[in-house]
């Protein structure tokens, strides 16, 4: 994850492996802080997970759902943007009425 970040605060865009990497492993602590199958969030194309209790999805596009950009994501996760930001500068696509990320980002270590 360092790597991808370092990248992005140099200005630029992090090897696919790297940015792939760092995405899926917060996407994973997301998911492992958060459980549950209410929420989808999708960062196109290295993933997507389900988190957030709540009435379960099975099938077909889910209710909630927040997508974001790679870059969006790890600046969100690691506290660099916060989620009011992303919104107003619609960096986040978000729908249904359980897609606010707000209360689990960022995703600090001692969490």
């Amino acid at each position: 994850m360092a790597a991808a970040l370092a990248a992005l605060d140099e200005g630029r865009t992090p090897e696919r492996s790297v940015f792939r990497e760092a995405v899926r492993a917060l996407l994973t602590t997301l998911a492992d802080r958060v459980p549950g199958r209410s929420v989808e969030v999708r960062v196109p194309p290295y993933g997507a997970v389900q988190c957030i209790p709540g009435p379960r999805h099975t099938r077909g596009t889910p209710p909630n759902v927040v997508e974001l950009d790679p870059t969006t994501w790890l600046e969100l996760a690691t506290g660099r943007l916060s989620w009011a930001e992303a919104v107003a500068e619609g960096r986040v696509r978000v729908s249904g009425v359980r897609a606010d990320l707000s209360a689990h980002l960022p995703l600090r270590p001692n969490d």
